[in-house]
């Protein structure tokens, strides 16, 4: 069953995580500069005074939340946060985007353009204390997630339709050689955005513009995917008690008034029952 989890409508909602730990979904508006939650079935958010857009958990009480200036440990009790690592700090033009926890409790995170410049972003690994630049010239980060086996990260530049698979040390979780393309959407016009792989390997994919969440097996072929009521899909995360519970994440951005007046469930988050069994999100380790 496809239903709204939480009304209130984002402008650019992005990186949806399952605490593990607090059994809670957190998620951004990326353009609001809100992370938000619901707690007991209540809304709650906490605003930011630049845009955030991506999150790991540290342990009950603390994320490492990504902004447009740095890495944060933050405090959901307290509402304070601390400088981890400084991001972009110095170029005004960029901002995050996608990020995830890898299972060594490293942090990936990407960034770009607040305006998409072409090239202005790149992708990042922080991991015991060193913030070291992986891909550049990135225009729109996205797909950043991690197979359960801990041999792969996958990534994507959704500008190129294309997204990357990159095979990883064991021991470190550095990546190794030169990423390839997984999969490529070119002939299919789709845009990989945010994604998340499960507890099988297979990778879920929101698509930007088509309103959908589609599953990829780990050769690359279709499996199936799940539509939602709002136009600009942006990052999908399993959930829920069992992790079978499939959220995602959606944006007004880009959508005219006239669009957003007949469906104003454009830029609300969705779950989705039943559709697959998602892993649990790793830890980030500060």
């Amino acid at each position: 069953m496809n239903t709204v989890f939480d009304d209130r409508p984002c402008e650019l909602g992005e990186g949806p995580l399952w605490h593990p730990e607090r059994q809670q979904l957190f998620w951004f508006d990326i353009i609001n500069k809100r992370l938000m939650t619901k707690e007991g079935g209540e809304p709650r958010s906490w605003q930011f005074s630049e845009c955030v857009s991506a999150a790991g958990w540290v342990d009950r009480d603390t994320l490492l939340v990504a902004s447009e200036t740095g890495l944060w440990s933050f405090g959901l009790e307290s509402g304070q946060k601390k400088l981890i690592a400084p991001l972009e700090a110095d170029n005004p033009v960029t901002r995050s985007n996608d990020g995830r926890a890898d299972p060594w409790g490293g942090f990936w995170i990407g960034t770009m353009g607040k305006r998409a410049e072409q090239g202005a972003g790149s992708i990042y690994r922080f991991f015991r204390g060193e913030l070291r630049q992986l891909v550049p010239e990135v225009t729109i980060s996205n797909a950043i997630c991690f197979a359960p086996d801990r041999s792969r990260a996958h990534f994507a530049d959704t500008t190129t339709k294309q997204v990357m698979r990159w095979t990883l040390n064991a021991e470190t979780g550095w990546p190794q050689g030169e990423s390839t393309v997984y999969l490529d959407l070119r002939d299919e016009g789709l845009n990989p955005d945010g994604a998340v792989l499960d507890a099988e390997g297979n990778i879920w994919i929101a698509q930007w513009g088509i309103g959908r969440v589609a599953a990829y097996s780990p050769t690359g072929q279709f499996l199936k995917a799940v539509s939602f009521q709002a136009a600009h899909t942006s990052c999908p995360a399993f959930g829920g008690e069992d992790l079978t519970t499939l959220f995602c994440t959606t944006a007004r951005e880009g959508l005219d008034d006239e669009t957003i007046k007949a469906h104003p469930v454009n830029g609300m988050t969705f779950a989705a029952t039943g559709i697959g069994k998602g892993q649990t999100e790793h830890r980030v380790i500060l």
